[in-house]
Formats: C-alpha cells, structure tokens, sequence
C-alpha cells in the first residue's frame, strides 16, 4: 500500500529515521537548508540528451545518484525544493518510478520552513553512507508520446499541460513547433501555489483541478516543457489520491520537435466530465 503525504514546516521534526532530500542547484542548498539533509542537484534527476532533455536518466545514473543517497528501501524519505514542488515533485515522481513509495512532500519547500522560524544549516549538508543500488523500473508512472497519442481522442484520459498560457497558445517558441497537444486541458503549474504563504500548495486544489476536468474518475497524463512544472502537477494528483496518473517524461520539448505528432494552437480548450 502506498504511503506518501504532505507534511507541514511548523509540524516537521527531522530525525536520523527520515532520509531527507533538498532538490536544489548546490549554492542555493550551501546557503541554507534543514539540518541533516541530503542535496540532490536538479540535473542528477534528468537524462539531458537533447531535445528531449528531461527524459528518465538511465537506469547506470540513477543506481549512483540512489547510491550516494545511502538509499534503501525501508527508507521514508522527505522532500522538498526552493521553488513550491517542481524539483521534488520531479524527485518524488522518480521515486514512484523505482516502486518507492514511502514518502513526504514538505508543503512549501525552504520557504515555508524559514516562515516557520525553524533552523537552517549551511555548506555541503549529510553525506550518507553510500549504497549498493540496483533499481527496478516501474514504468506505471510514465507516459510515452504514444500514450498521450492514444490518449488525444480518449474520454476517459485527459491531458494536463501546466505550461504557461503563451507557451500553450503557441505564442511562445520552446521547441520547433509551437502550441499544445489537440485536446490537452491547461492549467498552469503556478496557480497550484500560492506566493503569498510561502509557496504552499493551495488548499482547495480539488475543486480547482474538477473545475478543469481533471477527476480522479480519469487517466491522467501531466507534462510540462521538460517534465520539471509537471513535477508539481504529479505531486498534487498522487497527495490527492488519482490512481490513474502518469507524466510525460519527454514532454514538449519531445511533442514540440517531432514532426509526426498532431499540434493545436490557440485555447485553452476545456475538458469533458
């Protein structure tokens, strides 16, 4: 059975039982960060191979990263970033992806943590005791192009782009082609956030997300430009429980530059349901 959460800075008390993970560029977690974390940079949770840059690492990238972590899997891990869940829903989602899911998502990242008045630790954080990792690869929470192909003219599946309006309309150029996949419902990954309490995610997201048409009822496939915004938008749909849910990995930078996949522009189109 899964056990994933959100827990709150005010509530959070670290200790040597919690593997602890700041996603976050490394002078930003040297700067400040919970005491007794772990880093993990951004880039260590991406494949970087261009165009698709935010594809899966490999499964050789991903056994070190998990390594280094000291990662094993009676582990309950706790994560959080500098940006409101991006970078740790990204993390979070990889860890669904490995069958991990015993996990927390720290409601508001290092922002939220400071507000609280709580301590910060500065330079180079834990070094775990590293460990032998050879990770299985659960492909239930990934979605390939030809998924959301199938997906395009499917009523029961609906298509989440957390891009921004003009990336979505097609008046902003990520990739070779402009606009958004035929279908694909918007809602931007920064209304999920509120920036004036600490970038905390709001508390009434399943009335929002419903009023988009993005139930539980649904197969949900979320992406964004690379599969970090959408990092988010999977975080949020797992704390409130889809069981139908997966990201597309490649994205748009995959979708925008294949010339053999259908693009609309204009919008936003509104789901059904």
């Amino acid at each position: 059975m899964d056990d994933v959460g959100l827990v709150e800075a005010d509530a959070f008390k670290p200790d040597s039982s919690l593997l602890v993970v700041y996603v976050a560029e490394a002078p930003v977690f040297a700067a400040g960060h919970i005491p007794g974390s772990v880093h993990v940079a951004p880039a260590e949770l991406v494949g970087g191979v261009a165009p698709a840059t935010g594809r899966l690492p490999d499964p050789r990238r991903l056994n070190g990263l998990f390594g280094r972590l000291g990662y094993r899997p009676d582990l309950n891990i706790v994560a959080y970033d500098d940006e409101g869940g991006g970078w740790a829903g990204r993390f979070l989602w990889t860890l669904d992806v490995m069958g991990h899911r015993r996990w927390r998502y720290l409601n508001g990242g290092i922002h939220a943590w400071a507000a609280a008045g709580k301590p910060l630790e500065r330079g180079i954080g834990r070094q775990p005791n590293p460990t032998s990792v050879a990770l299985d690869i659960d492909p239930s929470p990934v979605a390939e192009a030809e998924d959301v192909l199938r997906a395009i003219n499917d009523p029961e599946q609906v298509i989440w782009d957390v891009r921004s309006l003009a990336e979505y309309r097609g008046e902003r150029r990520a990739a070779q082609r402009t606009g958004h996949v035929p279908g694909a419902v918007h809602l931007d990954w920064l209304d999920l956030k509120n920036p004036r309490d600490h970038q905390r995610l709001l508390p009434d997201l399943e009335a929002l997300l419903r009023r988009h048409g993005i139930v539980a009822d649904k197969s949900i496939i979320t992406h964004c430009q690379t599969h970090h915004r959408s990092g988010l938008s999977y975080l949020v749909g797992r704390l409130l429980g889809f069981p139908r849910l997966r990201a597309y990995h490649g994205s748009w930078s995959e979708w925008g530059n294949r010339d053999d996949l259908p693009v609309a522009t204009g919008g936003p189109e509104a789901a059904c349901g």
